[in-house]
């Protein structure tokens, strides 16, 4: 494979540099519409294969029309996903006894629990509690928390985050403070699972977490979405959920070990999992409803080289019907994800009035982001357009509504050759790379980009910083900070008609002028950065295309 040689082509061409000069202006009457319109009750919180979906689905493929594009998949403007919908009823407490007190935790107040597993009911009975630290399994890093311990049939729990996300800087052995693959819950619960433990709990802390309790009660209680695969998920653990801090220290304490001195220790390179002698029961009844959900896929068709694809992406799903707070239950999901949605029918408006490219540029409205990537995942690994010829693109989750702002920022930077690329175009603005203000949130690991990642195709996810024109950075962080406080995967998260789309529009600028360059420039193939864990797999499918 051609290693794309940056120096010469971003200092040689001015396209490089700036947004192309035909590039047709976004719309914000399109962003405000299309946010409303997605977010509005009637869409009841677009909760995939729900009625809110049926609308949601109509609605894109009505503005993708509209936009000037054609049918993505073979002439059809969606994908089916088939999911399979389960959800925990008649949940018992988790009871824990052996210690010195017995330690009950209610569902949704003191734990949550459910299963991925396609089965009528769960019952865990007397299982064995083993503390294994951050639950990491890390060969490459010489560190395994399982080492020494067989958890077969047994309960663990583990701390979110990874060790060293308390670090100042990136140095450490996961990175320092930025998450790393291990510190997020998908991968805790599958490597419990590979060691074939009968439940896997995470203790729910905030700022590892990188949110608050009300956040994993909305988002783990009622119908949990999976894909429905052969085999119906039995090598999955029985029992998955979370528990709060506070419940941790009284069951460490009932055990009579120190919860704080054990999570110390378990930063260290070399820490042995700790039984607690102290079993654990639980039960409860699964409602399965198996049935497709969609992606929604439009096309700008290329001219010269059409076989190629230059990919913008965005979740349209949100978690519909949820805890109600003040009498309102629906999770309308307007910045998370409705305005992502939105720029992705102004980006194809924009393409579509400028003309097409060389190459075929491909909008993906994916289902299922807010269950684990869902949809995303799908495609991924059934694409429409072979990753080995799609070129790379732009993941949008959430766009800037408070105004502009002075910086952008890279999430997960230093990664894939497309930070290269998209470096001028920012500077072309007036505006500068910042570092990530949060790495310790793993955003990296929690949007659809990561599973193309993942399998190879560069996807670029970065958005405005928090240095805003209008109140510099202390305004921008007051402001993200609320967002997550209050209305992160919550009923408030609704459109404001007072919002400032102005930083949106300069996002969606950089998108528009980083896809347009890929797509223009048949030469170009960004590839992942020699130290990424991405590039092997990218190297392997290109030398297959060839």
């Amino acid at each position: 494979m051609r290693r794309l040689f940056l120096p010469a082509l971003l200092l040689g061409s001015a396209a490089f540099a700036q947004t192309p000069a035909n590039s047709p202006a976004i719309s914000v009457e399109t962003l405000k519409t299309v946010t409303q319109t997605l977010s509005s009750d009637a869409y009841e919180g677009r909760a995939p294969t729900t009625p809110g979906e049926e609308k949601t689905v109509a609605y894109l493929i009505e503005r993708f029309k509209a936009a000037g594009l054609q049918p993505g998949n073979q002439g059809q403007w969606t994908q089916d996903v088939p999911m399979v919908e389960i959800t925990a009823g008649e949940v018992a407490p988790l009871t824990f006894t052996g210690g010195k007190t017995p330690v009950s935790m209610a569902y949704r107040t003191d734990m949550v629990a459910g299963t991925y597993r396609v089965v009528p009911s769960i019952s865990v009975a007397n299982s064995p509690v083993v503390f294994v630290g951050y639950g990491i399994t890390a060969p490459e890093k010489g560190w395994d928390d399982y080492a020494g311990v067989d958890v077969r049939g047994k309960t663990v729990v583990i701390l979110v985050n990874d060790p060293d996300w308390q670090t100042k800087g990136s140095t450490g052995p996961f990175e320092g403070r930025a998450m790393t693959w291990y510190g997020r819950w998908p991968y805790k619960y599958e490597n419990a699972a590979k060691h074939g433990a009968a439940a896997a709990i995470i203790v729910h802390e905030s700022e590892p977490a990188a949110y608050g309790w009300p956040v994993v009660q909305s988002s783990w209680t009622g119908p949990q979405i999976g894909l429905d695969e052969a085999g119906d998920h039995m090598d999955q653990s029985q029992l998955v959920g979370w528990m709060q801090l506070a419940k941790a220290r009284e069951l460490f304490a009932s055990a009579g070990k120190d919860f704080a001195a054990l999570s110390v220790a378990a930063k260290r390179k070399g820490f042995k999992a700790v039984p607690l002698g102290v079993a654990m029961s639980a039960s409860f009844r699964n409602t399965i409803r198996r049935q497709a959900s969609k992606n929604v896929i439009g096309v700008l068709p290329g001219t010269s080289a059409k076989e190629e694809t230059v990919l913008y992406s965005a979740h349209w799903d949100h978690l519909g019907r949820c805890d109600a707070v003040a009498g309102d239950d629906i999770c309308n999901g307007a910045l998370d994800n409705a305005t992502g949605t939105a720029g992705l029918v102004a980006l194809a408006e924009a393409h579509a009035k400028a003309g097409p490219a060389k190459r075929s540029v491909a909008f993906l409205a994916v289902t299922a982001e807010e269950s684990g990537l869902l949809g995303s995942r799908y495609y991924a690994e059934h694409p429409v357009y072979p990753l080995a010829r799609t070129v790379g693109g732009v993941n949008m989750d959430g766009l800037n509504v408070t105004g502009r702002a002075r910086d952008f920022v890279l999430t997960g930077a230093g990664k894939s050759e497309l930070e290269d690329l998209v470096r001028p175009i920012v500077a072309a603005q007036g505006r500068r790379i910042s570092p990530e203000p949060t790495p310790e949130r793993g955003f990296y690991y929690r949007s659809d980009h990561f599973s193309f990642a993942r399998l190879g195709v560069p996807m670029l996810y970065g958005d405005s910083g928090e240095d805003l024109v209008a109140g510099g950075a202390a305004a921008g962080r007051a402001a993200a900070e609320d967002y997550v406080a209050n209305r992160y995967h919550k009923p408030a998260d609704q459109y404001d008609p007072k919002w400032d789309w102005a930083g949106a529009v300069e996002d969606l600028d950089v998108y528009y002028a980083l896809g347009r360059t890929l797509a223009d420039n048949t030469g170009l193939w960004p590839n992942w950065y020699p130290t990424a864990e991405f590039r092997g797999v990218r190297d392997k499918d290109r030398a297959g295309a060839r």
